[in-house]
Protein backbone atom coordinates (compact mmCIF):
# COMPACT_ATOMS: atom_id res chain seq x y z
CA UNK A 1 0.00 0.00 0.00
CA UNK A 2 3.07 2.49 1.17
CA UNK A 3 4.67 1.66 -2.25
CA UNK A 4 1.41 2.25 -4.46
CA UNK A 5 0.75 5.68 -2.49
CA UNK A 6 4.55 6.66 -2.87
CA UNK A 7 4.43 6.37 -6.77
CA UNK A 8 1.21 8.07 -6.99
CA UNK A 9 2.75 11.10 -5.51
CA UNK A 10 5.49 11.11 -7.84
CA UNK A 11 2.64 10.88 -10.77
CA UNK A 12 0.87 13.45 -9.66
CA UNK A 13 3.65 16.05 -8.88
CA UNK A 14 4.74 15.42 -12.67
CA UNK A 15 0.70 15.75 -14.16
CA UNK A 16 0.85 18.95 -11.62
CA UNK A 17 3.95 20.29 -13.19
CA UNK A 18 2.92 19.79 -16.83
CA UNK A 19 -0.78 20.96 -16.12
CA UNK A 20 1.35 24.09 -14.46
CA UNK A 21 3.42 24.20 -17.77
CA UNK A 22 0.49 24.53 -20.10
CA UNK A 23 -1.06 26.95 -17.63
CA UNK A 24 1.98 29.36 -18.32
CA UNK A 25 2.15 28.78 -22.27
CA UNK A 26 -1.66 29.56 -22.02
CA UNK A 27 -1.44 33.24 -23.41
CA UNK A 28 -4.77 33.70 -25.46
CA UNK A 29 -8.21 32.39 -26.17
CA UNK A 30 -6.73 30.43 -29.05
CA UNK A 31 -4.41 28.77 -26.83
CA UNK A 32 -6.43 27.56 -24.53
CA UNK A 33 -9.05 26.19 -27.05
CA UNK A 34 -6.22 24.65 -29.51
CA UNK A 35 -2.98 25.09 -27.63
CA UNK A 36 -1.98 27.81 -30.28
CA UNK A 37 -2.04 25.60 -33.43
CA UNK A 38 1.98 24.37 -32.66
CA UNK A 39 1.87 20.59 -31.17
CA UNK A 40 4.22 19.04 -32.83
CA UNK A 41 3.51 14.91 -34.22
CA UNK A 42 4.31 13.12 -31.04
CA UNK A 43 2.63 15.05 -28.68
CA UNK A 44 -0.80 15.41 -31.13
CA UNK A 45 -0.29 11.68 -31.65
CA UNK A 46 0.11 10.33 -28.29
CA UNK A 47 -2.53 12.86 -27.24
CA UNK A 48 -4.98 11.66 -29.55
CA UNK A 49 -4.04 7.56 -28.71
CA UNK A 50 -4.48 8.72 -25.06
CA UNK A 51 -8.39 10.17 -25.41
CA UNK A 52 -8.70 7.93 -27.94
CA UNK A 53 -7.64 4.81 -25.44
CA UNK A 54 -8.85 4.84 -21.95
CA UNK A 55 -9.62 2.75 -19.01
CA UNK A 56 -13.22 2.25 -21.21
CA UNK A 57 -10.71 0.33 -23.70
CA UNK A 58 -8.64 -1.40 -21.05
CA UNK A 59 -10.76 -2.03 -17.88
CA UNK A 60 -14.40 -1.69 -19.82
CA UNK A 61 -13.88 -3.56 -23.41
CA UNK A 62 -10.91 -5.79 -21.83
CA UNK A 63 -13.76 -7.22 -19.31
CA UNK A 64 -15.80 -7.38 -22.70
CA UNK A 65 -13.02 -9.38 -23.84
CA UNK A 66 -12.89 -11.58 -20.96
CA UNK A 67 -16.69 -12.15 -20.87
CA UNK A 68 -16.94 -12.69 -24.52
CA UNK A 69 -13.49 -13.91 -26.22
CA UNK A 70 -11.64 -12.65 -28.85
CA UNK A 71 -14.23 -11.60 -31.10
CA UNK A 72 -13.39 -8.12 -30.13
CA UNK A 73 -9.78 -8.02 -31.59
CA UNK A 74 -11.93 -7.13 -34.97
CA UNK A 75 -12.24 -4.09 -32.96
CA UNK A 76 -8.33 -3.25 -32.76
CA UNK A 77 -8.12 -3.68 -36.56
CA UNK A 78 -10.56 -0.90 -36.89
CA UNK A 79 -9.01 1.40 -34.16
CA UNK A 80 -5.68 0.92 -36.02
CA UNK A 81 -7.20 1.31 -39.61
CA UNK A 82 -10.12 3.52 -39.40
CA UNK A 83 -8.80 5.27 -35.63
CA UNK A 84 -5.72 5.89 -37.23
CA UNK A 85 -5.22 5.80 -40.65
CA UNK A 86 -8.52 6.60 -41.98
CA UNK A 87 -8.77 9.54 -39.70
CA UNK A 88 -5.60 10.99 -40.51
CA UNK A 89 -5.32 10.58 -44.05
CA UNK A 90 -8.78 11.08 -45.10
CA UNK A 91 -10.01 13.34 -42.34
CA UNK A 92 -7.30 14.86 -40.67
CA UNK A 93 -5.64 17.03 -43.10
CA UNK A 94 -8.48 18.26 -44.63
CA UNK A 95 -10.03 18.97 -41.00
CA UNK A 96 -6.90 21.06 -40.56
CA UNK A 97 -6.86 23.07 -43.96
CA UNK A 98 -10.52 23.52 -43.52
CA UNK A 99 -10.69 24.83 -39.80
CA UNK A 100 -7.74 27.16 -40.91
CA UNK A 101 -9.12 28.74 -43.30
CA UNK A 102 -12.15 29.26 -41.38
CA UNK A 103 -10.43 29.95 -37.98
CA UNK A 104 -12.50 27.22 -36.28
CA UNK A 105 -11.66 26.46 -33.01
CA UNK A 106 -13.89 23.48 -32.03
CA UNK A 107 -15.86 20.82 -33.77
CA UNK A 108 -19.62 22.18 -34.01
CA UNK A 109 -17.11 25.88 -34.85
CA UNK A 110 -16.00 24.09 -37.92
CA UNK A 111 -19.65 22.40 -39.16
CA UNK A 112 -20.82 26.07 -38.36
CA UNK A 113 -18.70 27.92 -40.30
CA UNK A 114 -18.78 25.17 -43.03
CA UNK A 115 -22.55 25.58 -43.84
CA UNK A 116 -22.55 28.98 -42.20
CA UNK A 117 -25.05 28.03 -39.85
CA UNK A 118 -25.36 29.19 -36.03
CA UNK A 119 -27.85 27.26 -35.35
CA UNK A 120 -26.09 24.02 -36.42
CA UNK A 121 -22.95 25.17 -34.43
CA UNK A 122 -25.16 25.29 -30.97
CA UNK A 123 -27.62 22.17 -31.80
CA UNK A 124 -23.85 20.34 -32.22
CA UNK A 125 -22.49 21.86 -29.09
CA UNK A 126 -25.45 21.41 -27.23
CA UNK A 127 -25.65 17.45 -28.63
CA UNK A 128 -21.91 17.13 -27.39
CA UNK A 129 -22.06 19.02 -24.19
CA UNK A 130 -25.40 16.94 -23.19
CA UNK A 131 -24.33 13.31 -24.29
CA UNK A 132 -20.39 13.30 -23.60
CA UNK A 133 -20.46 13.76 -19.48
CA UNK A 134 -22.28 10.14 -19.86
CA UNK A 135 -19.19 8.48 -22.12
CA UNK A 136 -16.89 10.52 -19.52
CA UNK A 137 -18.28 9.12 -16.41
CA UNK A 138 -17.89 5.29 -18.05
CA UNK A 139 -13.91 6.65 -18.12
CA UNK A 140 -14.01 7.74 -14.32
CA UNK A 141 -15.98 4.69 -13.21
CA UNK A 142 -13.26 2.64 -14.61
CA UNK A 143 -10.02 4.42 -12.75
CA UNK A 144 -12.42 4.44 -9.57
CA UNK A 145 -13.13 0.42 -10.00
CA UNK A 146 -9.66 0.07 -10.03
CA UNK A 147 -8.73 2.85 -6.70
CA UNK A 148 -11.98 0.40 -5.24
CA UNK A 149 -9.98 -2.77 -6.03
CA UNK A 150 -6.36 -1.67 -5.51
CA UNK A 151 -6.17 0.76 -2.99
CA UNK A 152 -9.79 -0.45 -1.14
CA UNK A 153 -10.74 2.68 -1.34
CA UNK A 154 -14.88 3.43 -1.30
CA UNK A 155 -16.16 3.56 -4.99
CA UNK A 156 -18.00 6.93 -4.53
CA UNK A 157 -14.93 8.68 -2.26
CA UNK A 158 -12.64 7.66 -5.22
CA UNK A 159 -15.57 9.43 -7.74
CA UNK A 160 -15.23 12.68 -5.85
CA UNK A 161 -11.23 12.62 -5.40
CA UNK A 162 -10.45 12.18 -8.99
CA UNK A 163 -13.05 14.76 -9.71
CA UNK A 164 -11.06 17.08 -8.12
CA UNK A 165 -7.86 15.98 -9.43
CA UNK A 166 -8.84 16.62 -12.79
CA UNK A 167 -10.73 19.91 -12.42
CA UNK A 168 -7.80 21.61 -11.05
CA UNK A 169 -5.56 20.95 -14.45
CA UNK A 170 -8.24 20.87 -16.94
CA UNK A 171 -10.55 24.04 -15.81
CA UNK A 172 -7.03 26.13 -15.90
CA UNK A 173 -4.58 25.03 -17.95
CA UNK A 174 -7.02 24.89 -21.23
CA UNK A 175 -5.90 21.95 -24.04
CA UNK A 176 -1.80 22.66 -23.87
CA UNK A 177 -1.75 21.62 -20.26
CA UNK A 178 -4.10 18.76 -21.48
CA UNK A 179 -2.36 17.61 -24.68
CA UNK A 180 1.24 17.79 -22.60
CA UNK A 181 0.04 15.72 -19.61
CA UNK A 182 -1.73 13.52 -22.08
CA UNK A 183 1.29 12.83 -24.17
CA UNK A 184 3.41 11.82 -20.50
CA UNK A 185 0.41 9.36 -19.65
CA UNK A 186 0.39 7.92 -22.80
CA UNK A 187 4.22 6.88 -22.74
CA UNK A 188 3.22 4.99 -19.16
CA UNK A 189 0.44 3.23 -20.72
CA UNK A 190 2.23 2.20 -23.31
CA UNK A 191 5.02 0.25 -20.83
CA UNK A 192 2.50 -1.08 -18.23
CA UNK A 193 0.86 -3.00 -21.36
CA UNK A 194 3.29 -4.51 -22.41
CA UNK A 195 4.62 -6.07 -18.90
CA UNK A 196 1.27 -6.98 -19.26
CA UNK A 197 1.10 -8.79 -21.98
CA UNK A 198 4.43 -10.18 -21.42
CA UNK A 199 3.45 -11.64 -17.67
CA UNK A 200 0.26 -13.51 -19.08
CA UNK A 201 1.52 -15.51 -21.66
CA UNK A 202 4.32 -16.29 -19.33
CA UNK A 203 1.65 -17.69 -16.78
CA UNK A 204 0.49 -20.20 -19.59
CA UNK A 205 3.47 -21.60 -20.82
CA UNK A 206 3.63 -19.29 -23.79
CA UNK A 207 1.48 -18.00 -26.61
CA UNK A 208 1.04 -21.22 -28.88
CA UNK A 209 0.10 -23.10 -25.06
CA UNK A 210 -1.67 -20.30 -23.44
CA UNK A 211 -4.60 -19.84 -26.86
CA UNK A 212 -4.90 -23.68 -26.99
CA UNK A 213 -5.79 -23.81 -22.81
CA UNK A 214 -8.29 -21.59 -23.68
CA UNK A 215 -9.87 -23.26 -26.93
CA UNK A 216 -10.27 -26.26 -24.73
CA UNK A 217 -12.84 -24.67 -21.96
CA UNK A 218 -15.10 -23.80 -24.36
CA UNK A 219 -18.08 -26.36 -22.19
CA UNK A 220 -16.89 -24.01 -18.92
CA UNK A 221 -18.60 -20.81 -21.09
CA UNK A 222 -21.78 -19.81 -18.69
CA UNK A 223 -25.31 -21.05 -19.83
CA UNK A 224 -26.62 -17.64 -20.08
CA UNK A 225 -23.77 -16.50 -22.93
CA UNK A 226 -24.31 -20.05 -24.95
CA UNK A 227 -27.61 -19.28 -25.24
CA UNK A 228 -27.05 -15.85 -26.45
CA UNK A 229 -24.60 -17.29 -28.99
CA UNK A 230 -20.97 -17.18 -27.92
CA UNK A 231 -19.14 -20.85 -28.87
CA UNK A 232 -16.02 -20.24 -26.76
CA UNK A 233 -13.86 -17.46 -25.94
CA UNK A 234 -11.46 -18.71 -28.82
CA UNK A 235 -14.04 -19.86 -31.23
CA UNK A 236 -16.47 -16.47 -31.73
CA UNK A 237 -20.14 -15.96 -31.78
CA UNK A 238 -22.70 -17.96 -33.58
CA UNK A 239 -24.36 -15.84 -36.24
CA UNK A 240 -27.50 -15.12 -36.45
CA UNK A 241 -27.72 -15.19 -33.01
CA UNK A 242 -28.52 -11.54 -30.39
CA UNK A 243 -24.66 -11.70 -28.86
CA UNK A 244 -23.31 -11.19 -32.39
CA UNK A 245 -25.37 -8.54 -32.93
CA UNK A 246 -24.16 -6.91 -29.67
CA UNK A 247 -21.15 -7.59 -30.71
CA UNK A 248 -20.69 -6.52 -34.31
CA UNK A 249 -22.97 -4.31 -34.54
CA UNK A 250 -22.68 -1.93 -31.26
CA UNK A 251 -19.38 -2.46 -29.77
CA UNK A 252 -17.33 -3.37 -32.90
CA UNK A 253 -18.84 -1.26 -35.56
CA UNK A 254 -20.11 1.62 -33.59
CA UNK A 255 -16.93 2.37 -31.48
CA UNK A 256 -14.73 1.11 -34.34
CA UNK A 257 -16.19 3.78 -36.77
CA UNK A 258 -17.64 5.78 -34.15
CA UNK A 259 -13.80 7.57 -33.60
CA UNK A 260 -13.84 9.22 -36.91
CA UNK A 261 -16.58 11.48 -35.69
CA UNK A 262 -15.63 12.03 -31.66
CA UNK A 263 -15.40 15.99 -31.02
CA UNK A 264 -12.64 15.67 -28.35
CA UNK A 265 -10.59 13.65 -31.60
CA UNK A 266 -11.25 15.94 -34.25
CA UNK A 267 -10.24 19.22 -32.75
CA UNK A 268 -6.55 17.38 -31.99
CA UNK A 269 -6.54 17.75 -36.11
CA UNK A 270 -6.80 21.29 -36.03
CA UNK A 271 -3.57 21.80 -33.27
CA UNK A 272 -0.84 20.85 -35.77
CA UNK A 273 0.86 23.13 -37.92
CA UNK A 274 0.88 21.19 -41.04
CA UNK A 275 0.29 18.29 -42.89
CA UNK A 276 3.61 16.79 -41.79
CA UNK A 277 3.07 16.35 -38.14
CA UNK A 278 -0.47 14.34 -39.27
CA UNK A 279 1.58 12.29 -41.80
CA UNK A 280 4.37 10.96 -39.19
CA UNK A 281 1.44 11.11 -36.46
CA UNK A 282 -0.33 7.54 -37.97
CA UNK A 283 3.14 5.77 -36.93
CA UNK A 284 3.07 6.65 -33.61
CA UNK A 285 -0.78 6.55 -33.23
CA UNK A 286 -0.83 2.87 -35.12
CA UNK A 287 1.20 1.67 -32.65
CA UNK A 288 -0.32 3.07 -30.01
CA UNK A 289 -3.21 1.78 -30.59
CA UNK A 290 -2.12 -1.89 -31.09
CA UNK A 291 -0.45 -2.02 -28.02
CA UNK A 292 -2.91 -0.58 -25.62
CA UNK A 293 -6.17 -1.74 -26.38
CA UNK A 294 -4.62 -5.20 -28.34
CA UNK A 295 -2.66 -6.49 -25.48
CA UNK A 296 -5.91 -5.44 -22.88
CA UNK A 297 -8.31 -7.60 -25.05
CA UNK A 298 -5.92 -10.04 -25.15
CA UNK A 299 -5.05 -10.45 -21.69
CA UNK A 300 -8.86 -10.01 -20.95
CA UNK A 301 -9.51 -13.45 -22.65
CA UNK A 302 -6.31 -14.98 -21.23
CA UNK A 303 -7.21 -14.28 -17.89
CA UNK A 304 -10.19 -16.88 -17.72
CA UNK A 305 -7.72 -19.61 -18.32
CA UNK A 306 -5.09 -17.97 -15.48
CA UNK A 307 -8.54 -17.30 -13.26
CA UNK A 308 -9.48 -21.10 -13.60
CA UNK A 309 -5.36 -22.56 -13.20
CA UNK A 310 -4.82 -20.49 -9.91
CA UNK A 311 -8.61 -20.37 -8.97
CA UNK A 312 -10.49 -22.23 -10.35
CA UNK A 313 -12.78 -19.95 -11.32
CA UNK A 314 -13.48 -17.91 -14.45
CA UNK A 315 -13.06 -14.10 -14.97
CA UNK A 316 -17.09 -13.31 -14.37
CA UNK A 317 -16.74 -15.30 -11.20
CA UNK A 318 -14.06 -13.93 -9.58
CA UNK A 319 -15.27 -10.14 -10.41
CA UNK A 320 -18.87 -11.73 -8.79
CA UNK A 321 -20.78 -10.83 -11.90
CA UNK A 322 -19.37 -7.47 -12.23
CA UNK A 323 -17.34 -7.26 -16.04
CA UNK A 324 -15.61 -3.57 -15.03
CA UNK A 325 -14.32 -5.45 -12.14
CA UNK A 326 -12.18 -8.34 -14.30
CA UNK A 327 -9.19 -6.39 -15.37
CA UNK A 328 -8.80 -4.64 -11.99
CA UNK A 329 -9.00 -8.17 -9.90
CA UNK A 330 -7.01 -9.95 -12.34
CA UNK A 331 -4.29 -7.06 -11.30
CA UNK A 332 -4.32 -7.47 -7.61
CA UNK A 333 -4.74 -11.04 -8.00
CA UNK A 334 -2.48 -13.09 -10.51
CA UNK A 335 0.47 -9.77 -10.98
CA UNK A 336 3.36 -9.24 -8.42
CA UNK A 337 2.70 -6.65 -6.09
CA UNK A 338 5.25 -4.09 -7.26
CA UNK A 339 3.49 -4.32 -10.84
CA UNK A 340 -0.28 -3.59 -8.92
CA UNK A 341 1.36 -0.13 -7.90
CA UNK A 342 2.70 0.91 -11.50
CA UNK A 343 -0.82 -0.61 -13.76
CA UNK A 344 -2.44 1.47 -11.04
CA UNK A 345 -0.27 4.60 -12.36
CA UNK A 346 -1.38 3.69 -16.00
CA UNK A 347 -5.16 3.41 -15.12
CA UNK A 348 -4.81 7.01 -13.66
CA UNK A 349 -2.45 8.34 -17.00
CA UNK A 350 -5.88 6.51 -19.12
CA UNK A 351 -8.44 8.02 -17.17
CA UNK A 352 -7.26 11.42 -16.88
CA UNK A 353 -5.80 12.19 -20.37
CA UNK A 354 -9.40 10.89 -21.75
CA UNK A 355 -11.33 12.63 -19.30
CA UNK A 356 -9.50 16.01 -19.37
CA UNK A 357 -10.24 15.98 -23.13
CA UNK A 358 -13.99 15.06 -22.67
CA UNK A 359 -14.02 17.79 -19.73
CA UNK A 360 -12.46 20.25 -22.28
CA UNK A 361 -14.36 19.52 -25.57
CA UNK A 362 -17.75 19.44 -23.25
CA UNK A 363 -17.27 23.06 -21.74
CA UNK A 364 -16.08 24.68 -25.04
CA UNK A 365 -19.09 22.82 -26.72
CA UNK A 366 -21.42 24.64 -24.09
CA UNK A 367 -19.11 27.75 -23.60
CA UNK A 368 -17.97 28.59 -27.23
CA UNK A 369 -20.43 26.80 -29.50
CA UNK A 370 -23.77 27.77 -27.53
CA UNK A 371 -23.73 30.39 -24.63
CA UNK A 372 -20.78 32.75 -27.08
CA UNK A 373 -23.77 32.39 -29.90
CA UNK A 374 -26.90 33.58 -28.27
CA UNK A 375 -24.82 36.04 -25.59
CA UNK A 376 -22.80 39.20 -26.05
CA UNK A 377 -21.56 38.77 -22.39
CA UNK A 378 -20.35 35.48 -22.87
CA UNK A 379 -18.69 36.59 -26.31
CA UNK A 380 -17.22 39.63 -24.48
CA UNK A 381 -15.98 37.36 -21.94
CA UNK A 382 -14.67 33.82 -23.74
CA UNK A 383 -12.33 32.74 -21.11
CA UNK A 384 -14.00 32.86 -17.63
CA UNK A 385 -17.40 31.64 -19.34
CA UNK A 386 -15.41 28.47 -20.85
CA UNK A 387 -13.94 27.52 -17.50
CA UNK A 388 -17.53 27.87 -16.15
CA UNK A 389 -18.78 25.46 -18.58
CA UNK A 390 -15.89 22.98 -18.20
CA UNK A 391 -16.96 23.34 -14.41
CA UNK A 392 -20.67 22.26 -15.28
CA UNK A 393 -19.23 19.14 -17.40
CA UNK A 394 -17.00 17.92 -14.75
CA UNK A 395 -20.10 18.13 -12.10
CA UNK A 396 -22.71 16.35 -14.51
CA UNK A 397 -20.13 13.32 -15.23
CA UNK A 398 -19.43 12.93 -11.36
CA UNK A 399 -23.37 12.62 -11.24
CA UNK A 400 -23.73 10.25 -14.03
CA UNK A 401 -20.85 7.98 -12.29
CA UNK A 402 -22.44 8.19 -9.36
CA UNK A 403 -26.04 6.96 -10.63
CA UNK A 404 -24.98 4.28 -13.54
CA UNK A 405 -24.88 1.05 -12.77
CA UNK A 406 -22.47 -2.03 -12.61
CA UNK A 407 -20.87 -3.23 -16.23
CA UNK A 408 -21.91 -0.33 -18.24
CA UNK A 409 -18.27 1.56 -19.02
CA UNK A 410 -18.17 -0.43 -22.30
CA UNK A 411 -22.24 0.27 -23.00
CA UNK A 412 -21.81 3.60 -21.65
CA UNK A 413 -18.73 4.00 -24.76
CA UNK A 414 -20.34 2.64 -27.46
CA UNK A 415 -23.36 4.61 -27.03
CA UNK A 416 -21.57 7.45 -26.86
CA UNK A 417 -19.69 6.52 -30.24
CA UNK A 418 -22.58 5.09 -31.94
CA UNK A 419 -24.56 8.44 -31.62
CA UNK A 420 -22.04 10.94 -32.76
CA UNK A 421 -21.77 8.80 -36.02
CA UNK A 422 -25.04 8.96 -36.68
CA UNK A 423 -25.37 12.31 -36.22
CA UNK A 424 -22.12 13.72 -37.22
CA UNK A 425 -20.62 11.81 -39.74
CA UNK A 426 -22.56 12.41 -42.97
CA UNK A 427 -22.28 16.48 -42.62
CA UNK A 428 -19.01 16.09 -41.33
CA UNK A 429 -17.59 13.81 -44.42
CA UNK A 430 -19.48 15.42 -47.18
CA UNK A 431 -18.74 18.55 -45.65
CA UNK A 432 -14.84 18.33 -46.20
CA UNK A 433 -14.91 16.54 -49.72
CA UNK A 434 -18.20 18.02 -51.40
CA UNK A 435 -18.67 21.26 -52.47
CA UNK A 436 -22.22 20.57 -53.29
CA UNK A 437 -23.26 19.62 -49.51
CA UNK A 438 -26.07 22.47 -48.71
CA UNK A 439 -26.65 23.81 -45.41
CA UNK A 440 -30.24 21.76 -45.42
CA UNK A 441 -28.57 18.75 -46.41
CA UNK A 442 -26.69 19.00 -43.07
CA UNK A 443 -29.20 19.82 -40.94
CA UNK A 444 -31.51 17.32 -42.31
CA UNK A 445 -28.41 15.00 -41.60
CA UNK A 446 -27.89 16.08 -38.50
CA UNK A 447 -31.37 16.14 -37.31
CA UNK A 448 -32.33 12.85 -39.32
CA UNK A 449 -29.31 10.91 -37.61
CA UNK A 450 -29.60 12.13 -34.18
CA UNK A 451 -33.78 11.57 -34.12
CA UNK A 452 -33.66 8.00 -35.90
CA UNK A 453 -30.97 7.18 -33.29
CA UNK A 454 -33.61 8.11 -30.34
CA UNK A 455 -36.00 6.52 -31.70
CA UNK A 456 -34.19 3.16 -32.01
CA UNK A 457 -32.63 3.73 -28.89
CA UNK A 458 -36.10 4.03 -26.95
CA UNK A 459 -38.51 1.56 -29.18
CA UNK A 460 -36.40 -0.57 -29.97
CA UNK A 461 -33.10 -1.53 -29.53
CA UNK A 462 -34.04 -3.92 -25.96
CA UNK A 463 -31.08 -3.52 -23.58
CA UNK A 464 -31.62 0.34 -24.05
CA UNK A 465 -35.18 0.98 -23.99
CA UNK A 466 -35.89 -1.16 -20.74
CA UNK A 467 -33.39 0.59 -19.11
CA UNK A 468 -34.89 3.99 -19.67
CA UNK A 469 -38.26 2.75 -20.00
CA UNK A 470 -40.30 4.94 -22.21
CA UNK A 471 -41.67 2.39 -24.20
CA UNK A 472 -43.14 0.61 -21.70
CA UNK A 473 -44.71 3.44 -20.47
CA UNK A 474 -46.26 4.57 -23.75
CA UNK A 475 -46.91 1.05 -25.58
CA UNK A 476 -47.03 -1.60 -22.18
CA UNK A 477 -43.83 -3.76 -24.05
CA UNK A 478 -40.17 -3.70 -23.59
CA UNK A 479 -39.93 -2.69 -27.14
CA UNK A 480 -41.82 -2.30 -30.07
CA UNK A 481 -40.91 -5.79 -31.09
CA UNK A 482 -41.10 -7.52 -27.94
CA UNK A 483 -43.73 -9.89 -29.44
CA UNK A 484 -41.63 -11.63 -31.83
CA UNK A 485 -40.91 -15.27 -32.15
CA UNK A 486 -36.90 -15.74 -30.36
CA UNK A 487 -34.64 -16.29 -33.16
CA UNK A 488 -36.59 -14.47 -35.98
CA UNK A 489 -34.87 -11.80 -37.20
CA UNK A 490 -37.55 -9.27 -36.28
CA UNK A 491 -36.62 -10.72 -32.54
CA UNK A 492 -33.20 -9.92 -33.95
CA UNK A 493 -33.37 -6.00 -34.66
CA UNK A 494 -34.20 -5.77 -30.86
CA UNK A 495 -30.36 -6.33 -30.00
CA UNK A 496 -28.95 -4.10 -33.51
CA UNK A 497 -27.40 -1.21 -32.41
CA UNK A 498 -29.41 2.28 -33.10
CA UNK A 499 -26.27 3.50 -34.96
CA UNK A 500 -26.64 0.66 -37.71
CA UNK A 501 -30.12 2.14 -38.77
CA UNK A 502 -29.41 5.90 -38.33
CA UNK A 503 -26.46 6.18 -39.85
CA UNK A 504 -27.83 5.24 -43.25
CA UNK A 505 -31.13 7.77 -42.17
CA UNK A 506 -28.11 10.64 -42.14
CA UNK A 507 -26.26 9.93 -45.19
CA UNK A 508 -29.48 9.36 -47.39
CA UNK A 509 -30.62 12.58 -45.80
CA UNK A 510 -27.75 14.48 -46.68
CA UNK A 511 -27.13 13.48 -50.20
CA UNK A 512 -31.15 13.55 -50.96
CA UNK A 513 -31.59 17.16 -49.47
CA UNK A 514 -28.19 18.86 -50.94
CA UNK A 515 -29.12 17.77 -54.35
CA UNK A 516 -32.50 19.20 -54.41
CA UNK A 517 -31.80 22.64 -51.83
CA UNK A 518 -30.07 26.13 -52.53
CA UNK A 519 -26.06 25.82 -53.21
CA UNK A 520 -23.71 28.21 -52.23
CA UNK A 521 -22.42 30.91 -53.54
CA UNK A 522 -19.16 30.42 -55.14
CA UNK A 523 -17.17 32.61 -52.83
CA UNK A 524 -18.03 30.98 -49.80
CA UNK A 525 -16.75 27.59 -51.23
CA UNK A 526 -13.80 28.41 -52.51
CA UNK A 527 -12.92 30.90 -49.41
CA UNK A 528 -13.96 27.58 -47.37
CA UNK A 529 -11.45 25.56 -49.94
CA UNK A 530 -8.30 28.19 -50.30
CA UNK A 531 -6.14 26.04 -48.42
CA UNK A 532 -6.28 22.61 -49.95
Amino acid sequence: MVSKLIVSIIYFAVVFYLGYKGWKETKSHADYLLAGRRMGPFVMAMSYGATFISTSAIIGFGGVAANFGFSIMWLVFLNIFVGIFVAFAVFGKRTRRMGLALDSHTFPELLGRRYRSKFMQSFSGAVIFVFIPLYAAAVLIGICRMMEVSLGLDFHFALVLMTLILAVYVITGGLKAVMYTEAFQGAIMVGMMLMLLVVAYSKLGGMVQAHQTLTDMAPLVPEKLQKMGLLGWTQGIAFPSPLWMIMYTSLIYGVGFGVLAQPQLIVRFMTVPSDRELNRGVIYGGLFILLIPGVAYVVGALSNAIFLQQFGKISIDMAQGNVDKIIPTFIETIMPSWYSALFLLAMFAAAMSTLASQYHVGGTALGRDVCEQFSAAAKAKPGPVARAAVTATVFITLLWAWILPGSIIARATAFFFGLCLASFLPAFLLGLYWKGMTKAGALASLFGGFFASMFWMFFVNKQLAETFGICSALTGQATLLAGAAPGSWPFLLQFVDPNVMALPVSFILALAVSLASEKYAAEHVEWCWRNY
